[in-house]
């Protein structure tokens, strides 16, 4: 199993980024795959997961009406893409799988995340 989380990098409050996770080695598009952040000092949070059934996207108080994930099953890909940005953004971004076909009742709770990829810095100027 492998996730490669790409496209984090550095902009200004209001501005946008697209973050991508390319999976591999298992069948994409049955299962729920999800994002999490950790900020300095804090903890994880997970804030969204779309299931692998029926494409429906859950989202954390947090980020919903800014962020909006998607998947590309013909490229096993899927994509977070995050509009108004803020600087309590700036966090390191990971995807994970779950293994399976419906996302966590608590997409914050971390432990029912099956495998982690590696993550991608996204920092949010002032």
């Amino acid at each position: 199993v492998q996730l490669q989380a790409s496209g984090g990098g550095l902009v200004q409050a209001g501005g946008f980024l697209r973050l991508s996770c390319a999976a591999s080695g298992f069948t994409f598009d049955d299962y729920a795959i999800a994002w999490s952040r950790q900020a300095p000092g804090k903890e994880r949070e997970g804030f969204s997961c779309i299931s692998g059934s029926d494409g429906i996207a859950y989202y954390a108080d947090s980020v919903k009406g800014r962020f909006t994930i998607s998947s590309d099953n013909a490229k096993n890909t899927v994509y977070l893409q995050m509009n108004s940005l803020k600087p309590e953004d700036t966090a390191v971004y990971y995807c994970a799988v779950v293994f399976a076909t419906w996302c966590p009742y608590d997409i914050n709770e971390l432990d029912e995340y099956d495998y982690w990829g590696q993550g991608t810095q996204v920092t949010v100027s002032s």
